[in-house]
C-alpha cells in the first residue's frame, strides 16, 4: 500500500492522514465510539513519522471529529451535542433524546459557609451557610459535562438528602423553586487539574463553561458553573422578527 508519506502530490503528508483517518470514519469502518489506531500502528501502516501523526490526531481532535482520552486512546467522536441556552433544559433529558443513556456521579454534596464570591452570587451575606453540590453528568459512561452548584438552602429544603443519581439538581430545584428567570453567561476557559481530570481531557484543551444562575420570584436559588469539554460541544439559539418587531426563538 502506498501510504500519505508517499513523495508524489502536493498535499501536505499530516494532511494526508487526516484525510485517512476521515475516509474510514465517513465510511462506517470506524464508528462513534470506536478506537482508532495508535499513533505507532498509524506510523508503521502509513510510512509516515510519529510528529506528522500526531499532528494529523491533534488537529482532528481540534476539529472534534476524534476525542483523545489519557492514558486510554484516541476515539471517533459523538456527534457534537447542541445545547440550547434560552431554555432552562435538564442534561438528563437532552441526553436521552440523543438516544443515550444519561448517568451521574456524585463527587461532593455538602453544606458549608459561603465564600463572599459564592455570597454575592447568591445574594446572601457572606458566611451564610449553603448547599454545594458536585456533579459529573455522562451520555453513554462518557463524561460529557462537570456540574459546581451552589445553593440557596431557604429555597430547596431536603437538597442534601436527595439521591442526584437518580435526579438531577435541576429536576429537584424545578419542583422545590420553579425558575422565574435564568442568567446564562458563556466563556471559553481553561479548567483546572480536578475538572480535567473528571471530565478526562487532555492537559492543553479548554473547555465552555457556562455560568447559570436561576430566580424564583425575588429570590436566587441558585449559582451553577457548568463545564464541557470543548472539542465536543456547541450552544445555539436562533431568532427571527415578525413585522412587528417582536422576536420569535428557533430551538437548534
Amino acid at each position: 500500500m502506498t501510504g500519505p508519506d508517499a513523495s508524489s502530490g502536493p498535499t501536505p503528508r499530516y494532511r494526508r492522514v487526516k484525510e485517512y483517518i476521515v475516509k474510514h470514519i465517513e465510511a462506517g469502518d470506524w464508528r462513534a465510539g470506536d478506537q482508532v489506531p495508535s499513533e505507532s500502528t498509524l506510523v508503521r501502516q502509513l510510512k509516515v513519522s510519529r510528529m506528522t501523526v500526531n499532528r494529523a490526531l491533534r488537529e482532528l481532535t481540534h476539529e472534534g471529529l476524534l476525542v483523545r482520552v489519557q492514558g486510554t486512546g484516541t476515539f471517533v467522536a459523538e456527534k457534537r451535542p447542541i445545547f440550547n441556552l434560552v431554555e432552562l433544559r435538564n442534561i438528563a433529558e437532552e441526553i436521552r433524546e440523543r438516544g443515550q443513556r444519561h448517568s451521574a456521579r456524585v463527587e461532593l454534596l455538602k453544606g458549608e459557609k459561603a465564600t463572599p464570591e459564592v455570597a454575592r452570587e447568591l445574594g446572601l451575606a457572606a458566611g451564610t451557610s449553603v448547599y454545594h453540590s458536585l456533579l459529573v453528568h455522562m451520555a453513554d459512561g462518557i463524561p460529557l459535562q462537570v456540574e459546581d452548584r451552589f445553593v440557596n438552602p431557604q429555597t430547596a429544603p431536603g437538597y442534601l438528602e436527595t439521591d442526584f443519581e437518580t435526579v438531577t439538581p435541576n429536576e429537584f430545584l424545578m419542583r422545590a423553586a420553579p425558575a422565574s428567570e435564568v442568567e446564562h453567561i458563556v466563556e471559553a476557559a481553561m479548567p483546572d487539574a480536578r475538572i480535567r481530570k473528571l471530565l478526562k481531557m487532555a492537559a492543553s484543551e479548554p473547555c465552555l463553561r457556562l455560568r447559570r444562575r436561576t430566580w424564583s420570584g425575588s429570590q436566587i436559588v441558585s449559582a451553577a458553573t457548568l463545564w464541557y469539554p470543548g472539542h465536543a460541544h456547541r450552544f445555539a439559539t436562533r431568532f427571527s422578527y415578525r413585522a412587528d418587531g417582536t422576536s420569535k426563538r428557533t430551538y437548534l
